[in-house]
């Protein structure tokens, strides 16, 4: 008989460590390589990636958001488009910087105007592309009282990208927040939303992927409500029946369409992770860590209320069999 899953709810050590900074840039090195020298003001290197991305545009969202979070990233990009006005990817890349800047704890008011201002700028001088739009619903979606024009600008990233693998991750974790009175409601919006996502989206997309994140989502909203209890193995949210039919054809899509080119397929396996942990299927759990390697991502090991890295690392641990 294999040893229970570990506790992955709310950490009651005194002292404990407050959480560790998880790098969003993940396994892509040639972004690791041209942040570290855009954090010296050398905005070149950011041309050159940027311009290399291309029309591929979950990667180019992925990477200006990553570029735009580093320390000055407003200068640096400002400075860029100082000496290149016409450039959409420097236009782009301040307004990603300035949504950065206006979603830090101590920003203010005006920091979301203008950045709300920087990234229409953008969206002017490159009207095809999604990525001033998600910028703003970030902006929309992380300000205090915002969220009202989430599903317009949700929009407007989708008619550009249908697929939008960010985008879809955000308006899933909006939805999953409606009516926490209702439960594990299998009717709640956010259920529908993913299902009707998933089946639209190509057979090799990572939106496959989506319905489990709408339940790692909305177990995120129950718990903080009380709701559910703050450990996610002992909640029983992972094992019901359509948990585990959801969870089934999630890992299954995996084994046959795995997307190992997607700039955020870590995302995907780190959900799919902790959903097999938290169901207890360890050799499941354990191929999907061996596939995330040092790739940790914050969501949704924090789901738990307990310090992201040690609920990682203990599930880690319990997958793969070591102390």
């Amino acid at each position: 008989m294999s040893p229970p899953p570990p506790p992955l709810g709310r950490s009651r050590r005194r002292g404990s460590r407050p959480d560790r900074a998880f790098d969003p840039a993940l396994d892509d090195s040639e972004l690791i390589a041209v942040r570290d020298r855009f954090t010296q003001g050398r905005w070149s290197e950011a041309r050159a990636l940027l311009v290399a991305t291309g029309p591929d545009w979950d990667r180019r969202g992925h990477r200006c958001l990553a570029l735009a979070g580093t320390p000055s990233a407003v200068d640096w990009a400002g400075d860029w488009l100082l000496v290149e006005p016409e450039s959409a990817d420097a236009a782009t890349l301040l307004g990603c910087a300035a949504v950065a800047r206006a979603l830090r704890p101590k920003a203010r008011p005006a920091d979301a105007v203008r950045a709300r201002e920087a990234c229409l700028a953008a969206a002017r001088i490159t009207p095809e592309d999604p990525t001033p739009w998600l910028a703003l619903l970030l902006l929309d979606r992380g300000r205090e009282g915002g969220g009202d024009e989430c599903g317009r600008l949700f929009e407007e990233v989708r008619s550009r990208h249908p697929d939008h693998h960010h985008a879809h991750h955000l308006m899933t974790g909006l939805l999953a927040e409606s009516s926490p009175e209702s439960g594990q409601d299998p009717l709640h919006e956010v259920y529908d939303f993913a299902a009707w996502a998933a089946e639209q989206a190509p057979a090799d997309s990572p939106l496959a992927v989506l319905p489990v994140i709408a339940h790692a989502e909305r177990y995120r909203v129950l718990a903080a409500a009380g709701i559910e209890p703050d450990d996610p193995v002992a909640s029983g949210h992972w094992s019901g029946r359509r948990a585990r039919q959801v969870m089934k054809a999630a890992f299954d899509w995996w084994l046959e369409w795995e997307r190992e080119d997607h700039p955020r397929h870590r995302v995907d396996l780190n959900f799919l992770a902790h959903a097999k942990v938290c169901e207890g299927r360890t050799a499941e759990a354990a191929a999907l860590f061996h596939r995330i390697g040092p790739y940790a991502t914050a969501a949704p090991w924090s789901y738990s209320g307990r310090e992201p890295h040690d609920a990682f690392a203990a599930a880690r641990a319990y997958a793969l069999g070591t102390p």
